[in-house]
């Protein structure tokens, strides 16, 4: 998790220019889940992060450049998490693992999703914001694909139910009190995938013959 710079949101003085952008991604994912997408602004996400606007100038000189590191940043941190798994790839304990990533089963993660909930609300009405959207969606999915095959069921139909089952409770669990307990979406999670078995067993795209 990135730590906070300092307790009270501030950048200290002298800071080198990763803590700084690391700051300033902090600070936009603040205002976009505080205040929505129109208030995410370099004044207001400068503001935020307790740093000059002109400070911003060069590596963030646009709204848009805020936006599209602070999507980057999301997709990157949960690729490391999924690569940083202690599992072998390609077994159910690694899809399991890989699963559980994209829960936002802990402040870090729940941040995530609340900044991934408003890309998402903010898109439906805003087309210059599907793709930062849709990459979102795509790294998501593509987690979801490499689990489904790790489990032994590979096919749009399996992905499709096992992204559903994902996106679902992760909605949930983000709207639920802060510090409530989340042990019922690990029980639901593990309901479906015990092993793998069920989810091999009811999610294959293979033709129902009993029709």
């Amino acid at each position: 998790m990135f730590a906070r710079l300092c307790e009270n949101g501030a950048v200290p003085r002298r800071i080198n220019p990763e803590q700084r952008d690391r700051a300033v991604v902090e600070a936009a994912w603040r205002v976009l889940t505080r205040d929505g997408l129109t208030a995410l602004s370099v004044r207001n996400v400068a503001a935020e992060a307790h740093l000059p606007p002109s400070s911003l100038r060069y590596t963030f000189p646009t709204q848009a450049s805020v936006r599209e590191r602070a999507v980057d940043t999301l997709v990157d941190r949960l690729r490391q998490r999924v690569a940083a798994i202690p599992e072998p790839p390609g077994g159910p304990r690694w899809a399991h693992a890989a699963l559980l990533e994209l829960l936002p089963l802990d402040d870090e993660r729940r941040v995530e999703m609340e900044v991934t909930l408003a890309l998402g609300a903010a898109a439906m009405t805003d087309p210059d914001l599907r793709s930062s959207f849709n990459s979102v969606n795509a790294v998501v999915r593509e987690v979801c694909t490499s689990a489904a095959a790790a489990l032994g069921s590979e096919g749009k139909v399996a992905v499709d139910h096992l992204h559903a089952l994902i996106d679902g409770l992760a909605f949930h669990l983000v709207r639920r009190t802060h510090g409530e307990s989340t042990e019922w979406a690990l029980k639901v999670l593990d309901a479906y995938l015990p092993g793998g078995a069920r989810f091999v067993a009811g999610w294959s795209d293979a033709p129902d013959e009993s029709r």
